[in-house]
């Protein structure tokens, strides 16, 4: 069973139902538990062949109607965040600096169902290098932590002093980042297929780049009013990545506003009206 699966079944149950109830919301647990896993990936910090360090304090910005919904729950729901975290990551073989932390806040300027998540990697005083064991756990406690450095998008999450440095990677190490070529985890040699899902109707991406609008010189059309002719385009890589074309309305991807964004396997896109689901699959 996948960790979003185990996830949604333990919301189930918590509080006799009450989050079934508020999450009627646009913005859905699952959303941002993706979010949170693409998060990781993003700033995954490669130390050497056994140790890929990833964020462990992450910050979800929701509209004020949702975060007021949300909030009574906070507590909760960071704890189930956090674990959902944690069985991503010993599932991807990552580590942590230090324990892990989901916390919600309030964005004035997003719009009821849209979310931003911002992250960091904080370091507890106690530990100078990764925790050894992929995703092991807290390490150190909350007091021990100092402010570190922003990342996953830049959102303007400035430090109130210059973040601690852990111990220098080994010599050779790679640089942060998946390494070049392929994510992490991927098998070598191993072909992708990619494709995006329209209203129930599949288009494959076979070139490397596919433009969708309105315009019917668009590779993929979509009879939307909200489209613009040339919408945006889906730029196939490692990873692949949707660049918006100066587009009239913008996209929003998994409930970003963006001009450009990293696609994963179910990543979803909203043009106008319309929702897109990216696909891409090994083999």
């Amino acid at each position: 069973m996948g960790v979003l699966k185990r996830f949604e079944q333990r919301l189930e149950g918590l509080v006799n139902g009450t989050f079934a109830k508020v999450f009627k919301s646009e913005v859905q647990p699952v959303e941002i538990a993706g979010a949170l896993q693409r998060e990781c990936d993003n700033n995954a910090t490669i130390w050497n062949r056994e140790r890929t360090v990833v964020p462990n304090d992450f910050i979800v910005e929701l509209s004020a109607p949702d975060f007021e919904r949300l909030s009574p729950y906070s507590g909760q729901l960071g704890d189930e965040l956090s674990s959902m975290v944690r069985d991503y990551a010993k599932q991807q073989r990552y580590t942590f600096m230090g324990p892990i932390k989901v916390h919600l806040e309030k964005a004035d300027d997003l719009d009821t169902g849209l979310y931003r998540v911002r992250s960091r990697t904080l370091a507890s005083s106690t530990s100078q290098s990764p925790d050894r064991s992929p995703a092991g756990g807290p390490v150190g406690s909350p007091q021990g932590f100092s402010t570190g450095a922003p990342q996953g998008g830049g959102y303007g999450y400035p430090p109130s002093a210059a973040p601690p440095m852990p111990s220098a990677p080994p010599a050779g190490a790679n640089r942060p980042g998946p390494a070049p070529g392929r994510p992490v985890g991927s098998v070598p040699g191993a072909q992708v297929r990619r494709w995006i899902e329209i209203n129930g109707n599949r288009h494959q991406i076979s070139r490397p780049t596919l433009v969708l609008g309105r315009s019917t010189d668009a590779d993929v059309r979509i009879d939307d009013p909200g489209v613009s002719r040339r919408h945006c385009e889906i730029r196939t890589g490692t990873p692949s990545t949707i660049q918006d074309l100066g587009s009239t309305n913008g996209i929003v991807v998994d409930g970003q506003h963006t001009t450009r964004a990293t696609l994963r396997d179910g990543s979803r896109i909203v043009v106008g009206n319309t929702t897109i689901v990216y696909r891409q699959a090994e083999g």
